[in-house]
């Protein structure tokens, strides 16, 4: 069983997915501002999705990788219209986390003879890593991990 799945029960996962979905109405909201009366992907476009990406936190590199794929694909078809957008990106993005992923390990695993153990929590000021890490300890602690 996944390390997740050992800690998340359904309506918690429920209850993650409502809280994700702010974050991402957000994002598309925004991204439906900047193609806002676009007729096709061009300079602007991709400069307006650079910034939606890098201020969600996507982070400069991976925002980079993702522009650079837009853009070779908008190359490639010659003319690619806005509503193929939203698409596009899911499907870059996916591409991008499907390279990165090496296949190898398949759930995160916590040997219980290793005590004490680190976990390290990134994220930007404000998007929940304290609360985020007490619901984990918690859920150790009921657990026994």
């Amino acid at each position: 069983m996944s390390f997740f799945k050992r800690i998340f029960s359904s309506e918690k996962k429920e209850t993650l997915d409502k809280g994700l979905e702010k974050s991402k109405s957000t994002f598309f909201s925004k991204l439906s501002k900047a193609v806002a009366g676009k007729s096709k992907v061009d300079d602007d476009v991709l400069d307006n999705l650079e910034e939606i990406l890098v201020s969600s936190d996507v982070g400069v590199d991976t925002t980079l990788k993702i522009i650079t794929r837009i853009e070779n694909r908008v190359a490639s078809d010659k003319y690619l219209g806005i509503e193929e957008l939203n698409k596009i990106l899911q499907e870059e993005i996916a591409a991008l986390l499907s390279e990165t992923n090496t296949g190898e390990a398949t759930e995160f695993i916590i040997p219980s003879q290793s005590k004490p153990y680190v976990i390290m929590v990134v994220g930007v000021n404000g998007v929940g890593k304290t609360t985020t890490i007490g619901k984990l300890a918690y859920q150790f602690q009921k657990t026994g991990l």
